[in-house]
């Protein structure tokens, strides 16, 4: 009894920071434990990958996000036909992850973006707005900030992530202090409250994101090209996997209707598996 006190307590002191809810059960997703159970020491992180280089002596020009390869980036989705998959797989999320490792400039950014999109199902409109004041390292916990009429929710960060956003926020650190002494000391431009930005100091845009994960996945080989809101199914799917149930997967990706989520749990084969026994 004292120890489920103690979590409702821990959980209120969360909200009324944030004031974002807290939604029960979502520690365990992705293999995680339960916010209210983890302890947060002061121990060394996790090393992150050493990045080859950080940024040219000179402020780079616009478009320059990508590896030198122009990709074509839609004016508008192309409607997916009838029998096409509109999701990636947990392994093709892991190829456009390893692929990110072959770009020194930009390489640790996208790959923390990347896997954030995933594990948090975030909407790319959701991505570029987020803020580096939704982030809490100590803590180890996200607040995500739904669109759409959606529902907002505190959800805690694993260590990959954890790792991740270390190396990327040093990285993004770097590159204000460069941009800085390039244009005089100000930075007046320079959009310092976005988590992700871009080589010219703003918040990354939406056609920059579906043209890095469209050059990923030639880099990695995929079947379907990539497009943001394949990340966002690709949670939904995983946590189906891994039992999660519908409710669950709702409040998680903030569904306001749960016809919306019905699509990844419906289908899951685990549902199958006790029949013709």
């Amino acid at each position: 009894m004292a120890d489920g006190k103690t979590g409702r307590k821990r959980q209120g002191v969360i909200e009324a920071e944030t004031g974002v809810p807290v939604v029960p059960g979502q520690g365990e997703l992705f293999g995680g434990v339960p916010a209210e159970t983890v302890t947060v020491t002061d121990a060394a992180p996790d090393p992150v990958e050493p990045v080859a280089a950080v940024l040219p002596p000179d402020l780079p020009s616009a478009g320059q996000d990508l590896l030198p390869v122009a990709v074509a980036t839609p004016k508008k989705r192309r409607a997916a036909s009838e029998g096409e998959r509109k999701h990636l797989t947990t392994l093709e999320v892991d190829r456009l992850l390893a692929a990110t490792k072959d770009n020194p400039r930009t390489g640790l950014r996208d790959r923390c973006l990347i896997l954030l999109m995933f594990r948090h199902g975030l909407r790319v409109t959701e991505a570029c707005a987020m803020r580096v004041d939704q982030v809490d390292l100590e803590s180890r916990i996200l607040q995500v900030q739904r669109l759409k009429g959606g529902l907002s929710t505190t959800q805690p960060l694993r260590t990959e992530e954890i790792r991740l956003l270390k190396g990327w926020m040093a990285e993004r650190e770097r590159w204000l202090r460069q941009w800085r002494r390039k244009e005089g000391g100000t930075g007046a431009a320079l959009d310092r409250h976005a988590l992700f930005l871009s080589t010219r100091g703003t918040a990354l845009s939406r056609k920059t994101i579906w043209a890095l994960l469209r050059r990923y996945g030639a880099l990695a080989g995929l079947a379907l090209p990539p497009h943001p809101h394949m990340l966002r199914h690709a949670c939904g799917f995983a946590l189906a996997d891994q039992g999660a149930d519908t409710r669950l997967i709702q409040d998680y990706l903030g569904h306001r209707n749960i016809q919306h989520t019905v699509r990844y749990t419906a289908t899951n084969p685990v549902r199958f598996e006790k029949l013709w026994r």
